[in-house]
């Protein structure tokens, strides 16, 4: 496919390189110069220079015969008019854009055809929120994934010693839980993926991505840890766009207390929510965090826009007695140096963002797409089409499919007369057609064999 996409930041710089390796024509464009010539060097993609809803500038980078422009400029309006001119002008198929402002996404009837002609919108604060909120229900989770609506759930959580699995072999779970069906995706030791089998022996320390029905993902847990008591209350730093999206959603569970440096933003941050205590200062603010009786608090929350002051609060609220604290990081080279040791998880919003914007881009029904292990695994939602004479996977058992090496068929969820319902993969499963089928590869560079197997073939049509 040709994709043109605007905004060289981290987001496009980071979409153009998953992108430009499954073999896609990307043409990047920015007004920054030196950002676009590094990219040039280092991925096989063109780059124009110049404003990126300008319509001369669109033409220089193909845009009459793109398939698909993805605007994710730092500037909404910019992003909006894009994507406004590649309808209007150049009829482009599918127009992609980040919208941040809440003030814009309160309306989404703004964005039809007959308005703002956008097909698919992404707003990585709100898709941070949401990924954070998952993470609140499941203490001790490192990830929390949701496939078909949130009725399927891919976690991930480190085995220590003392859970029940840890020490024995895979099939032992079944032999212990015979009333949850669940299947172990990946395992990952010492940063080297393990692919499963029945004979695999769980260690502690090990990073262990299992998926299950949403109803099975505690009892699954308490077998690789033991559960952590509930959290109550919850300390954010920064009252920015995701801070206050995130307050919005806890604050009728948990007790929420926002730290803002903004006196201004603190003002309509109180205004804006209803129940948690909004406190002007710095988060790296020792006394205020003692003050605040840091050392109480389950979950501390560093979402400013800063990586290093993320970094720096949460491990001064660590070592004050925080229970668990989450950062927000945008520097990919920082999120492998600090998670797992002081800081409990790191949040990459670009890898959030990212997993948003493939599953719009990619060939085949995708329903879903989940970046992991910062770009280099990743999980999909696709669903099956066609029949045994046109497709490669219906009508047959999942140990007869041939899927590339590295990639693990987890679970099938299956709409029937009596509603939805949630099959794991086990070798005797036969997949029928318009299953929603979720695939994990541990290496991101198959999802092209994986695509041209759910494809059907043209009989079908």
């Amino acid at each position: 496919m040709k994709i043109v996409i605007l905004g060289a930041g981290q987001v496009g710089g980071s979409l153009a390189e998953s992108l430009a390796s499954e073999r896609n024509d990307i043409v990047l464009v920015d007004s920054d110069e030196k950002t676009l010539r590094e990219l040039r060097d280092r991925l096989d993609i063109g780059v124009v220079i110049g404003h990126a809803a300008h319509p001369d500038i669109l033409l220089e980078a193909g845009i009459e015969d793109a398939d698909i422009l993805v605007a994710v400029t730092n500037n909404d309006e910019t992003n909006m008019v894009a994507c406004q001119i590649a309808h209007s002008l150049y009829r482009v198929p599918t127009k992609i854009a980040r919208v941040r402002a809440g003030a814009y996404l309160q309306h989404p009837q703004l964005f039809d055809t007959p308005a703002i002609p956008i097909d698919v919108l992404i707003s990585p604060e709100q898709l941070v929120s949401e990924y954070i909120a998952r993470l609140m229900e499941y203490p001790g989770a490192l990830q929390v994934l949701d496939f078909a609506d949130g009725r399927v759930q891919l976690v991930a959580v480190r085995a220590v010693q003392g859970g029940p699995l840890v020490g024995h072999q895979l099939r032992y779970l079944r032999e212990h839980m015979p009333k949850v069906d669940t299947r172990v995706a990946a395992i990952y030791r010492r940063n080297s993926p393990i692919i499963p089998q029945g004979d695999t022996v769980i260690e502690a320390g090990d990073e262990v991505f299992f998926i299950a029905a949403r109803a099975d993902i505690r009892a699954v847990m308490s077998e690789l840890r033991r559960l952590e008591h509930g959290y109550k209350r919850i300390v954010i730093a920064g009252g920015g766009n995701i801070g206050l999206r995130l307050a919005h959603k806890l604050e009728n569970r948990y007790s929420v207390k926002l730290i803002e440096q903004s006196h201004e933003r603190c003002v309509f941050l109180s205004e804006a929510l209803s129940h948690s205590i909004v406190l002007h200062g710095s988060a790296s603010d020792q006394d205020l965090l003692l003050e605040e009786n840091i050392e109480d608090t389950d979950v501390f929350l560093a979402l400013t826009n800063d990586d290093e002051a993320n970094i720096m609060s949460s491990l001064l609220a660590k070592r004050l007695g925080a229970r668990k604290v989450m950062t927000l990081i945008n520097n990919r080279a920082y999120v492998d140096l600090v998670q797992g040791g002081e800081i409990d998880i790191a949040i990459s919003p670009q890898q959030n963002t990212i997993g948003s914007l493939l599953t719009h881009v990619r060939r085949g029904d995708m329903v879903n797409v989940h970046s992991l292990r910062r770009g280099a695994a990743e999980a999909i939602e696709v669903i099956a089409h066609g029949d045994n004479r046109t497709s490669k996977v219906v009508g047959r058992k999942i140990e007869d499919i041939d899927l590339p090496e590295g990639a693990a068929i987890g679970a099938i969820v299956r709409e029937t007369e009596q509603g939805s319902e949630v099959l794991i993969a086990h070798d005797n499963v036969v997949v029928e057609t318009n299953d929603h089928v979720i695939v994990f590869l541990v290496d991101r560079r198959q999802t092209r064999h994986v695509e041209q197997l759910f494809q059907v073939g043209f009989s079908f049509f």
